[in-house]
């Protein structure tokens, strides 16, 4: 697990590659990852954007920009966390990513930038 603290909030990622979904004669690696959101703040706070860089050790690199996570802008109370479940598709066996949550304090909406720490994602060699 790789973890993160910036203004107040820990991101903790977790991953792992997904044979089932891959199909390397292809050039498909299919990864999951879970993050954890750990609001340490004493104000709640609302997870408004998230931007993700993806770099595949083919060369190729990408951005990913949206609103929210898995489709939800949720709302994290002080002290608590929130967690999801999503994936990335590589054109490789090997990779990482990174990037940054746009949160706003609930309380007074004012809007801040969290560090998603990066992680690497690689496909794992088999043992004989």
């Amino acid at each position: 697990m790789t973890s993160k603290i910036s203004s107040g909030v820990k991101i903790s990622v977790e991953n792992s590659y997904q044979p089932e979904y891959s199909n390397p004669m292809n050039s498909e690696f299919m990864f999951a990852y879970k993050i954890t959101i750990e609001n340490n703040n004493n104000f709640p706070v609302k997870l408004l954007r998230r931007h993700w860089f993806i770099y595949d050790s083919n060369g190729s690199n990408r951005e990913v920009e949206g609103e929210g996570v898995v489709g939800v802008q949720p709302v994290i109370d002080a002290g608590a966390s929130y967690q999801y479940i999503s994936g990335c598709n590589l054109r490789s066996e090997m990779g990482k990513m990174q990037g940054t949550y746009l949160l706003e304090n609930v309380n007074n909406k004012k809007t801040f930038d969290v560090y998603i720490p990066s992680f690497e994602m690689f496909v794992p060699f088999k043992m004989n």
